[in-house]
């Protein structure tokens, strides 16, 4: 059991097939952006602008998204012995925060557009959208896969998910102008658009400042965590209890773990990592096991990878 930890903590990579789906997903939003921006001013629609400003954050994503992939594979050093991992996390955070100003600024220009209705050509306008509404389905299907897996693929999914909704509401605007010659239409558009960037927005800003605030993950009761642990035959009690998520699909227990000697140091270790394995799904621990007289007190170390060290902490004794 005892040995050199190397801190492999496995990978909550995408597969290629997803990386390869997620710069396809680039290539077709980032031209159509360009079409989409050209044709907002050609009809002067604020609308079109607003779904151009938001597939443009849509394009910022997914280059972000690609990016934190990239650096995020690479191993752990010394100074950064969890790797990576969190750049993930950050990427997923500045695209929150520029969902967010983006969104504001829009209603900003639409209440302009509330006092003075600005003329829109609807029909280029409707056609316009429906490009766009084509793409961001191509877009939303190519990243489904994977995207509730994986917090950063999870707000690139988000912004093309919202952009669809936008989308359809510039269509609906542009069907609005062309039957009835409802202007006004065009600047509720964005406003619709606006609210369903920042109720995306605020929900991926929350679930990552959990993340870096290092929360008890929503999906894991850590009392119930206790409660599984203390029900080991062996164990005496369970305290200084700590659940975290290092990034996407990765989360992290640390527990000191009072025992008796009524089985084996090893067997009680494994027992406590494949019941948390199997029954809550976290594989990264570093667990101290102690006795009364903490005269054997030691601390053991699981990777992702399954196996468990004795960590030098315990030689220092």
């Amino acid at each position: 059991m005892s040995g050199t930890h190397d801190h492999s903590h496995g990978s909550s990579r995408i597969s290629p097939k997803a990386l390869s789906r997620l710069r396809i997903a680039l290539v077709i939003t980032s031209i159509y952006m360009v079409a989409e921006a050209v044709g907002g001013w050609w009809t002067n629609s604020l609308a079109l602008l607003a779904d151009a400003g938001h597939m443009l954050t849509d394009v910022g994503a997914l280059a972000l998204s690609l990016a934190a992939f990239s650096i995020a594979s690479r191993p752990a050093t010394p100074q950064k012995t969890y790797g990576y991992y969190r750049l993930e996390v950050i990427a997923a955070l500045v695209n929150g925060v520029v969902l967010i100003v983006l969104a504001f600024y829009i209603v900003w220009e639409a209440i302009g557009r509330f006092r003075s209705p600005a003329e829109v050509a609807g029909l280029e306008m409707t056609g316009i959208a429906a490009g766009g509404l084509i793409v961001n389905i191509i877009a939303a299907y190519l990243l489904h896969a994977e995207h509730e897996h994986n917090l950063n693929l999870r707000g690139a999914w988000l912004h093309v998910m919202g952009d669809m909704l936008g989308s359809v509401a510039a269509i609906s605007a542009g069907v609005l102008i062309l039957a009835f010659g409802f202007l006004w239409a065009d600047a509720l558009t964005s406003v619709i658009i606006s609210g369903i960037i920042i109720f995306n927005a605020s929900r991926l800003l929350r679930d990552s400042v959990d993340v870096l605030l290092e929360s008890t993950p929503k999906h894991i009761d850590l009392t119930e965590v206790e409660t599984a642990i203390a029900e080991r035959s062996a164990v005496l009690n369970v305290h200084d209890l700590h659940v975290w998520t290092i990034s996407s699909g990765i989360e992290a227990l640390s527990a000191h773990v009072a025992h008796d000697r009524s089985i084996p140091e090893t067997d009680l270790l494994l027992e406590i990592r494949d019941l948390l394995q199997e029954r809550f799904g976290i594989s990264h621990l570093t667990i101290q096991l102690e006795t009364a007289d903490h005269s054997t007190d030691k601390v053991f170390i699981c990777a992702m990878g399954g196996n468990c060290f004795e960590s030098a902490a315990s030689a220092d004794r």
